[in-house]
């Protein structure tokens, strides 16, 4: 029975050791075989760097999916994001050119005026209004000047009546966006045409847009457009006219109040100095 229980315990001991010298073995020849892959990789990577840089392109895609996403903070989105300014650079010469020498008339600088003059230039071709027209509009009302309001209550560069044209921001996000500039733009534009298409010419349908259309007089504000788009056709046509300093903004013309007139003085009593009637005007 002894010897059966040593013969037995021989045969477990021979077999732990077979398996133990297996495993060293097939560890051993593992590790010479990943060994033998790096070594093949590195020279792979040193031949052909372009298989480099796609392994690290890889390596850093897989790195920046795990990496944990930002906790939002009060300047999100960035300011970056939010940038209403473009390198004048950027722009085609002739948009260059208009948004540099409106920089230099209107003392605004060239980078958030680019964005307008890019801005005008595709309302212009999809409108099929001159774009010079659109920021010559812009010029007389506001001086550029996206936060302007009239005492009438026009808002933004195009100094739209907000309250009267309201539905138009509701895509934008409500009437608040009315001193967003490029949304000033676009609504702009939209009453622009409409007035346009209601007078029958451009010169009336800019009466329409000032408000007077119903009045003898717009203020000069029709020929103040006019003189200023004629100077930035003369801008993107290559020529380089004078930057005169800028004149006070157009007026927009108000009805006179109608007042009754006093009733005469009894001869007993002195003669009452006569009423002066001013006429009363918002500047747009």
């Amino acid at each position: 029975m002894s010897k059966a229980f040593d013969a037995t315990a021989r045969g477990l001991r021979t077999f732990a050791s077979d398996v133990a010298d297996g495993f060293f073995e097939i560890t051993h020849n593992g590790f010479a075989l990943v060994g033998l892959a790096i070594v093949f990789a590195a020279l792979a990577l040193v031949a052909r760097p372009d298989l480099r840089q796609s392994g690290e392109e890889q390596l850093m895609g897989w790195l920046q999916s795990r990496k944990p996403a930002p906790e939002a903070t009060d300047l999100e989105p960035t300011a970056i994001v939010r940038t209403t300014a473009a390198s004048p650079g950027d722009l085609p010469k002739q948009q260059a050119a208009v948004a540099y020498w409106l920089s230099k008339k209107y003392r605004v600088a060239a980078e958030p005026l680019s964005v307008l003059v890019a801005e005008a230039y595709h309302l212009g071709k999809r409108t099929k209004l001159d774009p010079t027209l659109i920021l010559a509009i812009m010029a007389v009302e506001s001086s550029f000047n996206p936060f302007a309001q009239s005492h009438v209550g026009a808002q933004g560069l195009m100094q739209v009546m907000t309250r009267v044209h309201g539905d138009k921001y509701e895509s934008a996000g409500g009437t608040l966006t009315a001193f967003d500039p490029v949304t000033n733009m676009r609504v702009g534009v939209k009453v622009l045409q409409e007035c346009i298409a209601r007078a029958g010419s451009l010169e009336r349908g800019l009466r329409y847009y000032v408000g007077a259309a119903n009045l003898d007089d717009d203020g000069g504000y029709a020929a103040k457009v006019l003189a200023e788009h004629e100077r930035l056709l003369q801008v993107a046509n290559g020529r380089n006219p004078p930057t005169t300093t800028q004149s006070a903004p157009a007026v927009r013309p108000q009805p006179i109040p109608v007042t009754t007139p006093s009733k005469p003085q009894q001869a007993s009593e002195p003669a009452a100095d006569p009423q002066k009637v001013a006429l009363l005007s918002e500047v747009s």
